[in-house]
């Protein structure tokens, strides 16, 4: 379109508009206000001719069909999507490998300090470290501390020696302390199928009673292995009862000369058939410690009224000469006598000592029926 015709499209409407205004004056009944509302209009239209050369408007056709933008392959390969896995969290668990120090029922005195060890074993996945503790868990603390950070990392299956500084109660009696170990966030856990029992430190506070004394030698149960003989030689074991020559039996139940029938075995010991015969064993070497007694019960059996007899206890002590222990007379008067030799009292301890057993008759041997009830050597255990 040309620029005139543009022009002419502008002016046409503005003097339609004017003429309008004009041909409304001749109108009765119109007030002043109205003639001023066509006078301004005139104005305007006036003021639009003198303007200079405008502008071409933009004219937009919005009958075209716009194109849709091209959309650019993507050249990246679509990535797999990856689903993070729960991390699995790993278990506390103790295993108790011995009892470094202080066994159960160790004896302690009121008062006494001591260090309790214990060797546990990380049986669990978790190490452990700086951050876990041995913690108490209950019955007696000890005086020691309610807990007490371990000092290094413990790797799984490792051992680890771990320690407390206790002190014996001052009552006394039977005493026990639980532990336990507490992981870094607060949780605790032990020993046991279980992972909850505790490990723990059991002490007796007082004396050590006085062992009681057990027989540590049966010369009864050994008299056979005893070297037996008389003045006719040596005798055989056992012997014969009846024999001339002397001899050695085993009685059990032996009824005594003062009517008693005992139920312990006793050796029953005839000297040779002579005046002032004899029979003597002599035993293998046997070593004395402190607190070793020699102990049985001498007399005549039931029934040996014409018994009279003189008994001896001799020794060799480490392959020295014969030395006589003791000696004691008997008669059947219806009394037996209880001897108790303490052989320590008497130079023995720590010696290897052969000891014999002697009966000799005072005078005739007719009816010197002598016995040693239980004839043995009682102490401390061995």
């Amino acid at each position: 379109m040309r620029k005139e015709n543009r022009m002419k499209m502008i002016i046409m409407p503005s003097v339609v508009f004017l003429m309008l205004m004009l041909s409304a004056c001749n109108f009765p009944g119109l007030s002043s206000t109205e003639d001023q509302f066509a006078t301004a209009a005139a104005e305007t239209v006036a003021a639009q001719l003198t303007v200079g050369p405008q502008r071409s408007p933009v004219v937009i056709d919005d009958t075209a069909t716009p194109e849709p933008p091209t959309e650019k392959p993507s050249t990246d390969t679509p990535q797999p999507s990856i689903t993070p896995s729960p991390t699995e969290a790993c278990t506390d668990k103790a295993h108790l490998v011995k009892d470094v120090t202080i066994p159960d029922f160790t004896r302690m005195d009121p008062g006494e300090n001591f260090t309790k060890i214990w060797r546990l074993e990380n049986a669990g996945t978790c190490t452990w470290t700086t951050g876990y503790a041995l913690v108490f868990d209950g019955g007696n603390i000890m005086g020691g501390p309610p807990s007490t950070s371990l000092s290094g990392n413990v790797p799984p299956g490792a051992t680890v020696d771990i320690s407390v500084d206790l002190t014996a109660p001052l009552t006394i009696g039977t005493h026990k302390g639980d532990w336990k170990l507490r992981n870094s966030t607060g949780i605790l856990f032990g020993i046991g199928s279980d992972s909850n029992s505790p490990f723990f430190v059991q002490i007796i506070v007082g004396p050590t009673p006085t062992p009681k004394p057990q027989t540590v030698y049966n010369f009864v149960a050994n008299y056979c292995s005893a070297a037996w003989v008389s003045g006719a030689g040596l005798l055989s074991c056992p012997g014969a009862e009846g024999d001339a020559e002397g001899f050695v039996v085993k009685k059990d139940n032996p009824k005594l000369e003062n009517g008693n029938t005992d139920d312990e075995p006793a050796l029953f010991t005839h000297p040779q058939w002579v005046n002032n015969g004899v029979i003597s064993g002599r035993f293998p070497a046997f070593n004395v410690v402190e607190g070793d007694h020699f102990k049985t019960v001498i007399g005549c059996l039931y029934g040996g009224a014409a018994c009279d007899v003189k008994f001896q206890i001799t020794y060799h002590a480490n392959g020295g000469s014969l030395t006589l222990l003791d000696q004691w007379t008997e008669t059947y008067d219806g009394t037996i006598r209880k001897i108790d030799i303490d052989l320590a009292a008497n130079g023995l301890a720590g010696k290897s000592v052969e000891f014999s057993l002697v009966v000799q008759a005072n005078g005739p041997s007719n009816q010197d029926w002598a016995f040693w009830l239980l004839p043995r050597i009682e102490g401390p255990p061995r």
